[in-house]
């Protein structure tokens, strides 16, 4: 939109001290229109971002993904944090089934109508496996601004744990047939199982193993700053080892959280320690994830775009209720628990990424880039407010 390149002019400290400011402000502004901050901090992004002032740009996000890898790190430790054994075996079977059909419905619902409209199998199911792909910061950032509890709650932070684990399973079987009629690769169990369920299964175990640590470390502990180093450090760590061995960040990150929730008996003093330092953090994962944004790919989704963006909702939501229904999960549950699921940035721009390298030399990486980010400047905004609406309709909002 703007020619001029801000961020060319100063250094990464000054953009983001100044990005943070105003994602702040926009924060305050939105909670006056009664909309989560959230949604304050991604409009703030896309204002400073690639697409308008370009106080950062893309040579800046690339330098500063790290924040957003640790902020997603933090998120997905603290969202294991309400995940202790006596809640999940209240809501496991819940848990599980509404997280395979909300993610299923979206698979099956985005894939079925791209197929009908372009007769492009590969390209639809590469679109339905994005889909699926819920992203836990928005709802998560939204439940703890107003201070949500209960079983809708419980629930939500549940399905957006496990949801991560079935996006990957479902992506990968997808993406294996699709290199079979785009680049006529064969289609082998390892590729589309054992690959995968590998991927999953040792990212629990290594952050399982990392939590047991860290839950030593933290008995030794003799300060809340000690304690808070102990978590930072094991948290960096748990990401750069999962980053390093291709496993799955968030799964691991949030199995250790799970590993110290119901290990350490100094668990509730370390979250709370870190909820105290990681909402600047966090406040900059979604200012970097606004400054992405390109509001000139608006024009751009069409047909196709405006299809993956209706019938994902649609197929979130419908799974969703299907899943708490089946699952004898309580009214409540029942009701609003598809509304908490429709934020999608984050693993869902990863698995773009992932799209564009892996079916280099295609016009698929480009189209599933395309669509997904212009879909995510209205899912970033619709999503934390319909998550709202939810949590305050089911009486488990503290306002």
């Amino acid at each position: 939109m703007f020619n001029f390149n801000l961020a060319s002019h100063l250094n990464p400290f000054i953009s983001l001290g100044i990005a943070l400011i105003i994602g702040v402000l926009f924060a305050q502004f939105m909670n006056k229109l009664k909309v989560p901050a959230v949604a304050g901090y991604i409009i703030g992004g896309l204002i400073i971002g690639v697409s308008t002032f370009k106080l950062i740009d893309q040579a800046l996000l690339e330098k500063l993904s790290f924040i957003s890898d640790f902020a997603l790190g933090i998120i997905a430790f603290n969202i294991g944090s309400e995940l202790k054994f006596s809640e999940i075996k209240k809501l496991g079977k819940s848990i599980f089934i509404i997280a395979l059909c909300e993610a299923l419905g979206a698979f099956i619902l985005v894939t079925t109508v791209t197929f009908v409209v372009t007769k492009d199998l590969a390209m639809s199911l590469i679109l339905g496996a994005v889909s699926s792909a819920t992203a836990p910061a928005a709802t998560v950032m939204v439940l703890k601004e107003y201070r949500a509890k209960g079983s809708l709650t419980s629930t939500l932070l549940g399905v957006v744990a496990v949801d991560d684990a079935i996006c990957l399973m479902i992506y990968s079987i997808s993406a294996s047939i699709a290199k079979v009629f785009i680049k006529h690769e064969k289609v082998t169990l390892y590729k589309i199982l054992i690959n995968p369920l590998g991927e999953i299964i040792f990212s629990i175990i290594m952050g399982m193993i990392l939590g047991i640590v860290l839950s030593y470390f933290l008995k030794k502990a003799k300060k809340e700053t000690d304690m808070l180093a102990f978590s930072i450090a094991s948290i960096l760590l748990i990401v750069g080892l999962s980053t390093k061995f291709q496993l799955s960040p968030l799964l691991s990150a949030m199995s250790m959280g799970i590993s110290v929730a119901n290990i350490s008996t100094r668990s509730d003093k370390v979250f709370r320690t870190l909820e105290s330092f990681s909402p600047p953090i966090i406040n900059v994962f979604f200012i970097l994830a606004g400054a992405r944004l390109q509001i000139g790919l608006l024009p751009k989704i069409g047909l196709i775009g405006i299809l993956y963006l209706v019938f994902r909702i649609i197929g979130k939501i419908i799974g969703a209720s299907l899943g708490a229904k089946i699952s004898n999960a309580p009214e409540v549950v029942k009701k609003y628990i598809g509304f908490g699921l429709l934020s999608q940035v984050g693993v869902a721009v990863g698995l773009a990424i992932i799209v564009s390298n892996e079916f280099a030399g295609t016009s698929l990486g480009s189209i599933v880039i395309t669509i997904l980010l212009a879909t995510t400047i209205i899912t970033e905004i619709l999503g934390p407010i319909a998550t709202k609406n939810a949590i305050i309709k089911s009486g488990e909002a503290n306002i």
